[in-house]
């Protein structure tokens, strides 16, 4: 038994031999859209030609870049900053050859009507977006560059950092154990491994974060009549708001935020009782609301069914780092910010962060500088792209 297991072991040393202590100038620690957008964005400068760089992806390839023919129960509102950046590396245009909705105009609905015209916007304000389908357009994209080196189902199991330049012992780069047992050093790592980042906690970077009274049910909705779709519909009730995004004439998304009690109730009611409370939910007071405010030309849509196994939950929560960055380490996403999906804008935070540090660190390599020196942006900067 041990001499099998030691041949085990040196054929899976022999199979990722090539790989084994192989140095990266960037490496980064997690895909999905932001992980992968800054990939291909890092990897598409020109001021970056000749670095090395490595995205580890846990997801498999075969999943990644495939669309399902049913909608997914996770959707994004792509601001039109994101969409821009998103159009720069390239994928703009695989979003829309696939799927999207543009959002001219949103109505929010409680005692008191905000409404945006979309003839007051020049262009749309936000776009609907399936996350499977932002993904999968990365990733054909990824395809495109020999720039990046992607590789997927890989799990990191430790994280080795350099403790200071002025440390003789210290080692000079990041080092990342992967569990099949491969090996890699870089220069710089950035981490998107979500709210509770180890790469953050390993880095003792501090972090302000708390639980919300509230967890999110979240539906695919089919609608009960095709009608034209284009518009975000809110309604603040006692327990949260609940808001519909339209994904086609036919189908729009559900996020319900309300609180635990009430989302678990949610989640064991039938599917005619569910339906029923989402249509009680908005239409409620309309009656009186629509009248008075002059909006009869345009109701929300009722519902007539969800999509199968499509009705999940999940808890909502705040968190801030602290600092965004530290001694070549660099997080991006929900390990540096996490928000309430109110706004929608946890997405386009992401966004923010890929657009920012890409343009840091494009700077620093035509300038000759480490890539990893501690100059990398601001907070601020991030969180006004979100609101472009």
């Amino acid at each position: 038994m041990h001499s099998l297991t030691k041949a085990t072991g040196l054929a899976c040393a022999a199979e990722h031999g090539e790989h084994e202590n192989e140095f990266y100038d960037v490496i980064i620690s997690g895909g999905g859209m932001v992980g992968t957008a800054m990939a291909w964005s890092l990897g598409t400068d020109p001021n970056l030609e000749g670095k090395k760089i490595l995205l580890l992806e846990a997801g498999n390839k075969n999943v990644m870049d495939k669309v399902l023919d049913t909608y997914s129960t996770r959707v994004r509102s792509i601001s039109p900053g994101s969409a821009t950046l998103l159009s720069g590396v390239g994928a703009w245009d695989h979003i829309m050859n696939m799927s999207f909705w543009k959002l001219p105009s949103t109505t929010s609905l409680k005692d008191a009507l905000i409404t945006f015209d979309k003839e007051n916007l020049q262009d749309g304000m936000a776009y609907i977006v399936e996350n499977d389908i932002i993904v999968a357009a990365l990733t054909k994209q990824l395809e495109n560059t020999n720039q990046v080196k992607v590789q997927y189902k890989t799990r990191v199991v430790m994280y080795t950092w350099p403790k200071s330049h002025q440390v003789p012992e210290s080692i000079p780069w990041v080092q990342v154990n992967l569990a099949n047992g491969q090996t890699f050093q870089t220069k710089l790592l950035i981490r998107e491994d979500g709210l509770n980042s180890m790469v953050r906690q390993e880095a003792g970077i501090p972090t302000v974060k708390w639980n919300y009274d509230q967890s999110a049910v979240v539906a695919v909705l089919h609608l009960s009549e095709p009608t034209k779709n284009n518009v975000a519909w809110q309604r603040f009730l006692p327990t949260g708001p609940i808001a519909m995004l339209p994904l086609s004439d036919t189908e729009s998304s559900l996020v319900w935020s309300t609180s635990h009690r009430r989302a678990e109730e949610l989640l064991q009611l039938d599917e005619e009782s569910f339906v029923d409370a989402i249509n009680s939910a908005f239409w409620r007071l309309m009656s009186v609301l629509m009248p008075s405010a002059g909006l009869s030309h345009q109701l929300p849509p009722s519902v007539a069914r969800i999509g199968p196994k499509s009705r999940v939950m999940f808890l909502l929560g705040m968190g801030h780092a602290s600092e965004y960055v530290r001694h070549r380490v660099a997080l991006i996403r929900d390990a540096a910010h996490r928000v309430h999906l109110l706004g929608g804008q946890g997405a386009n935070l992401g966004f923010g962060d890929v657009a920012c540090l890409s343009q840091v660190l494009s700077q620093a390599a035509f300038n000759g500088k480490d890539l990893a020196a501690n100059t990398l942006p601001a907070k601020e900067q991030i969180m006004a792209f979100s609101s472009e």
